[in-house]
């Protein structure tokens, strides 16, 4: 894996990271033209692609019929610079024919042991999470 990134002007920055193209940037209020994500918002996207990767590859291997799927994070920040995370709470959305049981194992086992970007964040940030199932919330 290598990433890097080139300033442009402003605040903003292409960046490639394995042979993809994208520019980061910062809010107008910081210098930027917001012309792409900030950095600390692509960690919060890495760690809910992390683990739907992980479930929804978990969830196919059970069998199970998923018919949608979601994860969205909310991330909190400290006060004190540098600014950095002190909770990301995520939340799982899935619908279709699936058990219940089974989907909470998958969310386990992503969360515990397979998704590095968590295990990488929880030595140093709380990680919270909810599931719903077919529009209840089971978890959380």
């Amino acid at each position: 894996m290598e990433s890097k990134v080139v300033w442009q002007d402003g605040m903003a920055f292409a960046a490639e990271l394995d042979g993809h193209h994208f520019t980061i940037d910062a809010a107008a209020e910081h210098g930027g033209r917001d012309l792409g994500p900030r950095p600390k918002g692509l960690v919060v996207s890495a760690l809910i692609g992390c683990t739907a990767m992980d479930v929804i590859s978990i969830l196919r291997k059970m069998r199970q019929d998923v018919t949608t799927f979601a994860v969205t994070g909310q991330a909190e920040l400290t006060e004190d610079h540098p600014k950095q995370f002190s909770t990301i709470h995520v939340v799982y959305r899935a619908e279709g024919a699936i058990d219940r049981e089974r989907f909470l194992r998958a969310v386990e086992l992503s969360e515990d042991r397979y998704c590095g970007v968590s295990a990488t964040l929880r030595s140093s940030v709380t990680l919270t999470s909810e599931v719903w199932l077919n529009g209840e919330k089971i978890q959380g």
